[in-house]
């Protein structure tokens, strides 16, 4: 392992996904600490945060559709969309990165959920548009050339973008490690079967502490 070559990628760590955000993942507000703590370890060669940023009237909100409740699902493009609460919408408090952390260390952030006709869950790629394509954002692009093989992934939410992210990091080619114990999930009761789509995909499942452990013997 060599962490000169890995990145650190912060996903969606903002307020409207912690308890009393908008869109409130239970437990969101535990991983801050461990977050922190890792963000200030200078484990990982790069740091890179990702932020939810959504134009107000968002074709993923539930208010954008008549009759419409939040969680419910539709299709949008031939792919099902669930219909979210109004959440992270650019400039508002909520949709700001968590002031808790220290994101002067971070190297880039990338903003996404930025087209209002397509929503974007993955760092890596906004979701399916109306011509079926999934943009890539670039970040795999700007990981390459800074030289980083290796990618760990925290942040919320564990099952949508947490997951869709480290997802599409492995079909860029990156090692990539989930940190479980530092993400939460929006529905719970699918962990399991999480944990193992993720490890068929080839995504390596860790924790802070194993993390944690391995510098120490680098």
């Amino acid at each position: 392992m060599n962490y000169q070559h890995s990145a650190l990628l912060l996903v969606d760590i903002q307020p409207d996904f912690m308890p009393g955000g908008a869109l409130a993942v239970e437990g969101g507000d535990e991983i801050v600490e461990p977050v922190r703590h890792l963000m200030n370890s200078n484990l990982f060669g790069l740091l890179v945060a990702t932020q939810d940023w959504h134009p107000p009237g968002h074709i993923s909100f539930a208010s954008s559709h008549t009759a419409r409740k939040p969680f419910e699902t539709t299709e949008l493009y031939d792919y099902p969309q669930t219909l979210w609460p109004d959440h992270c919408v650019q400039g508002s408090a909520g949709a700001q990165l968590h002031p808790g952390l220290p994101w002067d260390k971070v190297a880039a952030i990338i903003r996404k959920g930025m087209d209002p006709q397509c929503d974007s869950y993955s760092g890596f790629r906004n979701n399916w548009n109306i011509n079926g394509e999934r943009p890539p954002t670039g970040l795999a692009g700007y990981l390459r050339e800074r030289g980083i093989s290796e990618v760990y992934v925290c942040g919320l939410a564990r099952d949508i973008c947490v997951r869709w992210t480290a997802e599409d990091a492995v079909d860029a080619g990156f090692q990539v490690h989930f940190l479980w114990d530092i993400t939460r999930s929006v529905n719970p009761n699918d962990d399991q079967a999480l944990r193992q789509a993720l490890i068929n995909r080839g995504v390596i499942l860790t924790n802070q502490a194993t993390v944690s452990a391995r510098s120490r013997n680098y």
